[in-house]
């Protein structure tokens, strides 16, 4: 078995994120790609899973459709993956954090695992 490697476009996916442009960063995933989503309501017994590109697309317009900043920090990429901090802050003050870890193939994502929490009010 050998190793794809990456050309991911790391800087670009993060400059998605920042712009909340859900649409580049949906050209990102891979046909087959799942998204699994752990936080206080999913948690790791039954997280959230995404499993086709129109689910990924639902979560991502949702999303990144609100009106909130995001900063992605912390980012590390190696010939598999990348993984990266994304902070985020709604106008009211309310902090939230993501930690993801993304497996690629080539250009494209084919598995992402996102661990969120955020302020409670």
């Amino acid at each position: 078995m050998s190793a794809t490697t990456t050309t991911f476009d790391l800087d670009r996916f993060a400059r998605a994120v920042e712009q909340r442009d859900a649409a580049t960063q949906l050209s990102m995933y891979g046909p087959d790609a799942t998204v699994t989503i752990i936080d206080k309501i999913t948690q790791p017994g039954s997280p959230r899973v995404l499993r086709t590109h129109g689910q990924i697309k639902d979560w991502l317009e949702d999303v990144f459709g609100r009106e909130m900043t995001h900063s992605v920090q912390h980012r590390v990429k190696d010939d598999t993956g990348v993984a990266f901090t994304m902070a985020c802050r709604y106008p009211d003050g309310t902090n939230a954090i993501c930690a993801t870890v993304i497996a690629l193939d080539g250009d494209h994502i084919t598995d992402q695992t996102v661990l969120q929490v955020w302020d409670e009010n």
